[in-house]
């Protein structure tokens, strides 16, 4: 018998601060902040749209409706940001650390998340359809009705997540580890999972799942 095939682990960022700055500025189009610390900062509804964030800490920020679309964070780390409505579309992550956010309807379609890990907190009604994930962690966090419709993940781990009312709806998956998982349901696209790696338990729990796709009627 062919011995079993290793998931693949994600490469984590390795994110070492330098010095910072205190900023005590706002957003700005096309901005280039570069070793700055916001802090406590209230970043509601300003346009950061297209701005470039290198070697920042975002620290306890409110972000509701801020608009970033398109906006780079590298080799940075966001630390207790909140907010509702935050606009992230076609934005990049490449070596970033998210910690306790507490974000709601954020829009992340079709950025792109690499080397990156979102540790604990809540995000509800995250966006990334169409979004190119690769080497992505999601650790001890709460997913609350994710969209991943038509995204691509790489190496992407979800470790002691809860992870509620997900739509994997035409998603392409390689190397995606939900085996951690506490609490896994799927509204949809459970036939996307070609790619991943459940547990025998989470199986057992998305059985009638699996068999609503297929058209299967379970009957005692």
């Amino acid at each position: 018998m062919a011995g079993k095939r290793a998931v693949a682990a994600a490469r984590r960022p390795e994110v070492r601060l330098p010095p910072l700055e205190a900023y005590e500025g706002g957003l700005e189009p096309d901005g280039d902040y570069d070793g700055l610390e916001f802090a406590g900062r209230d970043l509601a509804g300003q346009d950061g749209a297209g701005a470039r964030f290198l070697d920042c800490a975002l620290r306890d920020c409110a972000v509701d409706e801020a608009r970033l679309t398109g906006a780079r964070f590298l080799d940075s780390v966001l630390d207790g940001v909140r907010g509702v409505g935050t606009d992230l579309a076609s934005a990049t992550l490449r070596d970033v650390e998210v910690v306790d956010a507490r974000l709601g309807g954020v829009q992340l379609h079709g950025a792109v998340l690499e080397r990156a890990v979102v540790r604990g907190g809540k995000l509800d009604y995250l966006n990334l359809r169409a979004a190119k994930l690769r080497d992505v962690v999601f650790e001890g966090c709460v997913l609350a009705e994710p969209d991943f419709g038509g995204a691509e993940l790489v190496r992407v781990e979800f470790r002691e997540c809860v992870v509620t009312g997900a739509d994997f709806g035409g998603a392409r998956m390689q190397d995606v580890d939900l085996r951690s998982v506490q609490r896994l349901e799927i509204a949809r696209g459970v036939d996307a999972l070609s790619g991943a790696v459940i547990s025998t338990p989470q199986l057992l729990d998305l059985a009638p799942v699996f068999a609503a796709a297929l058209g299967v009627r379970v009957e005692d």
